[in-house]
């Protein structure tokens, strides 16, 4: 019988211990390819082997574990989350999907639990794109999709990927090997916590996810011409910043009309001056759903409304595309393997979508997958006063073990 409660414990520490690994004295940041990355590799590694698996970094810096099964040509699942972090970010973002099935995997070699089925485990390199600014760099590099464009990509000191990667002892030319075998593969399965309030507010635990939304995202430009505050009358202004403004709020309407989420948020700008009428205006538009047809429609009416903005108010709209990521629908089989595991545990089975992008979603390309989120206070992340309880720690173990143990072996 595991004790939840004190493997829980062990989380809450192991968690705390690695949010301690940071490139900033000030706040918890983790990068990609830094000696940040490979001091928590080490780390979790040590942890890995003390759990009973064999251990090792692949050609993209991935963190990996095995456990294996005692059955000849057994086939696998894989579990997995990130370890990097966005700067100034939280301790469980990524983490906790690492260091909660590790203890309990430890848990189970210390009860004699036995599978029918290798487990792999891979902490993720890169899943926040923070220092090449292209997210899920680590678990696209096991599907095999690295385009050799990508050795170009720098960070913010005009380091490429391939000389970051040879820095820390890879190569780009060598990251095919990364690839994994996917023939005997069932499934992917990530704990994550909600990174949203909806569980809180159902005062639930756990959940499962339908979905992981898509997501598109535009940088537009408001081209007006600038002027004096005082001497242009207000009907004969072409006034940017005032366009952009009825803008926003039509991308607030549409999303709400169509039920998909829609923000703007960032703005520049020009001449920006006290006393000048704005010239020209930038603002992003990040537009998001589970179901792309809902999404592409909220889309095409928000440019529509737009476009019949900056007519009327005798200015210039231009956008360009900077991300596209077609939704991912979670594996129907294995989102009834969570349910039946945290109904089983005594809790009711709230299935909700995933607003955030997720290593799941570049799994999917080789995989069924499935999700599972976890409560966090207040749906804080991204930010140091990301929290979560010890006691739902606990519960979300109670489900995984019930659900690992239960998945199906064809």
């Amino acid at each position: 019988m595991i004790d939840y409660d004190k493997v829980a414990q062990q989380v809450m520490a192991r968690c705390d211990e690695l949010g301690r690994i940071s490139q900033s004295d000030e706040c918890l940041d983790r990068r990609y390819l830094t000696k940040e990355h490979q001091q928590a590799n080490q780390l979790v590694a040590e942890w890995m082997t003390q759990a009973g698996m064999s251990t090792w970094q692949d050609a993209a810096g991935n963190l990996c574990g095995r456990l294996e099964s005692k059955q000849p040509n057994a086939p696998s699942y894989l579990l997995g989350s990130h370890l990097d972090t966005v700067p100034n970010g939280g301790k469980y973002d990524g983490m906790l999907g690492v260091l909660a099935p590790l203890c309990l995997i430890q848990a189970w070699q210390q009860a004699g639990v036995e599978l029918p089925f290798h487990l792999d485990l891979v902490g993720f390199g890169d899943e926040e794109g923070t220092r090449f600014r292209s997210t899920l760099l680590g678990s696209r590099a096991l599907t095999g999709q690295w385009p050799e464009s990508w050795a170009e990509l720098t960070d913010q000191d005009g380091i490429s990927l391939r000389q970051a990667m040879q820095e820390f002892g890879l190569a780009f030319d060598q990251v095919h090997q990364a690839k994994i075998e996917t023939e005997s593969l069932l499934g992917y399965l990530e704990l994550h916590i909600e990174q949203g309030p909806v569980l809180e507010d159902k005062n639930l635990p756990v959940g499962v996810v339908t979905a992981i939304a898509g997501a598109k995202r535009y940088a537009l430009t408001v081209t007006g011409m600038a002027g004096h505050a005082g001497t242009v009358p207000m009907g004969l202004r072409q006034d940017a910043l005032c366009a952009v403004s009825e803008m926003v709020l039509a991308v607030e309407k549409v999303a709400q009309q169509h039920g998909i989420v829609a923000t703007v948020g960032q703005i520049n700008n020009r001449p920006n001056g006290v006393n000048v009428i704005s010239g020209s205006t930038q603002f992003s538009l990040d537009i998001r759903s589970e179901f792309d047809d809902k999404r592409d429609a909220a889309l095409q009416q928000i440019m529509t409304e737009m476009e019949a903005i900056a007519a009327r108010r005798n200015v210039q709209l231009s956008m360009e595309q900077t991300h596209a990521a077609d939704a991912v629908h979670c594996d129907p089989r294995l989102q009834n393997v969570l349910s039946n595991a945290i109904q089983t545990t005594g809790y009711e089975s709230l299935a909700l979508p995933s607003g955030a992008g997720h290593d799941a979603m570049a799994i999917a390309d080789i995989c069924p997958v499935a999700m599972l989120f976890m409560r966090c206070d207040k749906g804080i992340s991204h930010h140091p006063a990301e929290a979560i309880l010890e006691e739902d720690v606990a519960v979300t173990l109670a489900v995984l073990d019930k659900a690992i143990q239960q998945l199906p072996t064809e």
